[in-house]
């Protein structure tokens, strides 16, 4: 294995590099700065950018924003949202608000996201890739004659089709005016969404604020219900009242997990422990009212 080592100072100077990165992005061309054009590219860059930051997110039509674009997000185009303009002197005043691509010979006009299962490209009705169709708007298949447009029926982690989704640009206003969050100022190129570390997460798993926002205290402290998941009800503390079974056999805690199957059991082997449990809670409640209690299947002695 391959070691590698840094002269003294070598940490620091890869840290300062890694600074220059996120702030410059791709404005450089390729070609580091100077020091001097560094500081006269902030002293002109970052005020700009604080004040007219864009946010960028994939939304769903019941308003989860299910991605979060930052920097090294792909465009249908696929280029980076980072190789998109994202610094604007002034907001635009149309809506929706175009990025179009940099990228020398890019026909890209305006950010648009394309989602993957997993680490895998989704395909168009006509069963081919995003990047078998046009950058274009309209997005028209190169291999085939019959698609008129990219549209996908794969289904989000929210529930709703690929196709029901938006690539939303919004300001510091319009986020702020929704109840979304803006996060903190920070002076890097291309943001986009990304508030915090839980942005990198999909919106139906963020349940914080840098998502589609935290539970009420009502949510959170509401009892279990039947509709709630099984683990939920398994684990419920115990109330002052006891639930009960129709037979008047009590229901707590450990009742609710002993019906959870456990890892090592087949269906077999499940059933007749449930199987066994009844019949020694059918006993216990037999003997608290003084009868004898016969197993289903066998005649009274």
């Amino acid at each position: 294995m391959e070691r590698l080592t840094l002269p003294p100072g070598g940490a620091a100077a890869v840290d300062e590099y890694l600074e220059y990165r996120r702030t410059v992005g791709e404005d450089d061309g390729g070609k580091l700065f100077t020091p001097e054009e560094y500081e006269e590219y902030k002293k002109k860059v970052l005020p700009m950018r604080l004040q007219n930051r864009l946010f960028v997110s994939w939304r769903s039509p019941t308003g989860i924003d299910c991605k979060l674009v930052g920097p090294e997000t792909p465009c249908f185009c696929t280029h980076r949202y980072k190789q998109h303009k994202t610094d604007f002197e002034t907001i635009p005043q149309q809506r929706p608000i175009d990025l179009p691509c940099q990228v020398t010979g890019c026909r890209c006009k305006a950010y648009h996201y394309v989602p993957h299962n997993g680490t895998q490209p989704i395909r168009c009705t006509c069963k081919h890739f995003a990047d078998q169709h046009n950058a274009a708007l309209g997005f028209i298949c190169n291999a085939c004659f019959k698609c008129s447009g990219f549209r996908s029926c794969f289904t989000c982690g929210c529930g709703q089709p690929a196709y029901a989704h938006d690539t939303v640009v919004e300001t510091l206003q319009d986020r702020l005016a929704q109840g979304k969050p803006v996060g903190q100022d920070v002076p890097y190129a291309a943001m986009g969404g990304l508030t915090g570390f839980s942005s990198l997460a999909e919106g139906y798993m963020r349940l914080d604020d840098s998502g589609v926002g935290a539970p009420s205290g009502e949510v959170l402290d509401s009892p279990v219900s039947a509709m709630d998941h099984p683990f939920l009800k398994a684990l419920q503390m115990p109330s002052t009242s006891p639930q009960t079974l129709t037979d008047g056999n009590e229901v707590g805690p450990s009742t609710q997990i002993s019906s959870l199957r456990r890892p090592d059991e087949d269906d077999m082997a499940y059933f007749e422990r449930r199987y066994q449990e009844r019949i020694k809670m059918e006993k216990a409640a037999a003997k608290k009212k003084g009868k004898a209690v016969v197993p289903p299947g066998t005649k009274p002695s």
